[in-house]
């Protein structure tokens, strides 16, 4: 038996995930030399950034995970913009690989079981990539309100990402980092007794989970960040950087 020091990664896994037109892949392309696995057609204004052409099914994906591998051609970042546009490639190839017609065929959901290998695949894949090479994976994602069932507390609601229960957990357990960004929400009273939520003007990047989101990281961060439209990525890699 062989014992070596175990240190933290200095290139880690993030997911960043929230609502449209919050600034998800904005954020991501400001990632150091990013390379961009563009899922979802289109980019916000302004936003430039080298992308993995004809990535439009999870072999392609795979394959160029595959070069990328062998030679990462001087990029520091890999982003998936986004990976709920990456599960229905998932979930197709899975159905292909089976001969169904549909991910639902299978009765009693195995047919999403049988797409957790295939999730596996692609995760061991971006963390073979980060660990041989050092390089930062930026996930992002959209979110979802999911109902939660807690035995401590009556039900309720929370944010999360958007991705069936399954697939959520497998990705969720891979990252280093999961971020919510969002703006402020808080409730006011109004004159008639009414209560009401009134969002701020700025955007945060919440860090620390709460029991209205999914949100976790290793490195102590602040719980909660302004995200300014000049935000340098480099306020969030000093911490797992040191």
């Amino acid at each position: 038996m062989k014992i070596v020091p175990a240190v933290p990664n200095t290139a880690p896994i993030l997911l960043i995930y929230g609502h449209e037109g919050r600034g998800k892949t904005t954020l991501a392309s400001k990632a150091p030399k990013p390379l961009a696995f563009l899922l979802e057609r289109g980019l916000p204004r302004g936003v430039t950034i080298d992308a993995v052409d004809a990535a439009t099914s999870f072999e392609t994906v795979m394959a160029a995970l595959r070069e990328l591998y062998q030679d990462p051609q001087g990029y520091e970042t890999v982003v998936f913009d986004t990976v709920d546009a990456l599960e229905p490639m998932v979930l197709d190839f899975t159905c292909r690989s089976n001969g169904w017609k549909t991910i639902e065929q299978p009765s009693f959901g195995k047919g999403y079981v049988a797409g957790d290998d295939n999730w596996r695949t692609f995760i061991k894949a971006i963390t073979s990539l980060r660990d041989k090479h050092n390089i930062t994976v930026v996930l992002t994602c959209h979110a979802t309100i999911e109902r939660v069932d807690d035995p401590r507390a009556p039900t309720f609601t929370s944010y999360g990402p958007k991705l069936h229960k399954r697939a959520r957990g497998l990705v969720v357990d891979a990252c280093d980092a999961v971020f919510f960004l969002d703006h402020d929400l808080r409730t006011v009273v109004d004159g008639n007794d009414r209560t009401r939520a009134e969002a701020g003007a700025g955007r945060f990047l919440f860090t620390e989970g709460r029991p209205s989101f999914t949100a976790k990281n290793r490195w102590a961060m602040p719980p909660k960040m302004p995200v300014p439209p000049d935000f340098d990525f480099s306020e969030l890699a000093k911490f797992w950087s040191q």
